[in-house]
């Protein structure tokens, strides 16, 4: 099974699911697909759609995923990769009015320069990011709290000096 996750925001995100339905129907896709919608409305088929879920439910579901597809959300991003799943990320951008800016576009980067997930810069690449699947051995997940760690030390000795 595959698990997608297009988040919370509150725009659609269509885009991404009209690529994998296109890619379900060509036989590149031969896993059950499981969508957390949020807001996006989209009918099809190829996918069973759901809109949100509880929390327990939709931590089944990411156990039970073979590997997951999600927007560039970061707390999808490290749900999924702390649970070492393999992870393809698609930004949502702002050209397509699906965020406020393309912010995305640099957490996505960022996991995928690091070596936990496959980063694709849009839904074009998702095929290739499939056949990628496979042979993709993520980075574990390891938490860096050595930043902010020195950013509270800083201000504990900023207000004891």
């Amino acid at each position: 099974m595959i698990l997608v996750l297009l988040g919370t925001q509150n725009n659609s995100f269509h885009r991404l699911l009209e690529e994998i339905e296109k890619l379900k129907k060509q036989g590149k896709i031969n896993q059950e697909i499981m969508v957390q919608a949020g807001y996006t409305k989209y009918k099809s088929d190829y996918m069973q759609i759901f809109d949100f879920t509880s929390k327990e439910d939709l931590e089944k579901l990411n156990e039970k995923a073979e590997y997951i597809i999600t927007h560039g959300g970061v707390a999808s991003i490290q749900t999924a990769i702390r649970r070492g799943k393999k992870v393809i990320a698609v930004p949502r951008l702002h050209e397509y009015q699906e965020h406020v800016n393309d912010h995305q576009k640099e957490i996505v980067n960022l996991f995928a320069d690091k070596g936990y997930i496959i980063g694709i810069s849009g839904v074009e690449e998702l095929e290739q990011a499939i056949e990628k699947i496979p042979n993709f051995i993520p980075k574990t997940f390891q938490r860096d709290n050595h930043k902010i760690i020195s950013i509270i030390e800083d201000y504990i000795d900023s207000i004891i000096l």
